[in-house]
């Protein structure tokens, strides 16, 4: 799928804010995730980036195109994805811990692909419609 360097950008920052929104000690203090992602500073948000991004982004640029019409968000059935993460994920675990590898990445994906935000019509912002 070709996706935008925006769109990547926001599939990523989203799939951070469900793992920042997995932490116990977030949630034990009663912080909303958005609220705990502004107090971040940029080498905090850098990490938990870099780290999702090897996960992600391989995923998001293997998922097959889809035809995506204007204002919608690309969608993809759970068992496309887990293809995808299944072919990316490394061969040398276990079943069981592979299996676990694949659900849990494909979960992380398909939230990624929530937080991607509805595709523009291009023929309205070249005639200036939106403006």
């Amino acid at each position: 799928m070709r996706f935008t360097e925006h769109e990547l950008t926001a599939a990523l920052a989203g799939a951070a804010k469900v793992v920042l929104a997995a932490d116990r000690r977030l949630r034990k203090r009663g912080v909303d995730v958005d609220t705990a992602w502004d107090q971040m500073d940029r080498y905090q948000r850098f990490k938990v980036l870099d780290a999702l991004g090897d996960q992600v982004l391989p995923v998001l640029v293997a998922l097959p195109d889809v035809d995506v019409a204007p204002g919608t968000r690309p969608t993809y059935d759970d068992r496309v994805v887990a293809e995808v993460v299944d072919g990316l994920v490394a061969k040398g675990r276990g079943r069981l811990r592979r299996a676990v590898e694949v659900k849990a990445r494909t979960a992380l994906v398909q939230a990624a692909l929530a937080a991607v935000p509805p595709r523009l019509d291009p023929d309205a912002l070249l005639s200036g419609d939106d403006l």
